[in-house]
């Protein structure tokens, strides 16, 4: 691998780790109710899932096994979307902060679908 091939690699693995904190910083400033917690709780899981499954992407056993994890770090990335949806609509005040990490989600997917795409064969 090039060395400009390990600086993009590094760049989305910090950028990916990045949103995480992120998110666990968003959900840490918002105080637990019932409504809530659930939303806290599962923004947290797929939001720092994002980088976890592309880490191990990085570390794949085979092209398809990377192609997977890939996959699998898009739909984490969705799923973060939409409980930053639910999370604007529990916590109105916190809509503008939920907005910006919502774009950087939707950013990612856009990533991890073009990385799809090119391992597919894709890339137009």
């Amino acid at each position: 691998m090039s060395d400009n091939n390990k600086n993009k690699d590094y760049n989305l693995e910090e950028r990916t780790a990045k949103f995480g904190e992120n998110i666990m910083k968003f959900c840490k400033s918002i105080k637990d109710n019932t409504e809530t917690k659930p939303v806290k709780n599962q923004l947290i899981k797929s939001g720092t899932s994002v980088g976890a499954n592309y880490c191990e992407a990085n570390n794949a056993s085979s092209k398809r096994d990377f192609r997977n994890k890939i996959f699998i770090s898009k739909k984490e990335a969705q799923e973060t979307k939409f409980w930053l949806r639910m999370s604007a609509a529990v916590v109105p005040e916190k809509a503008d902060e939920a907005r910006i990490l919502w774009q950087e989600a939707h950013e990612l997917t856009l990533i991890f679908q073009k990385i799809c795409d090119s391992v597919d064969g894709k890339n137009k």
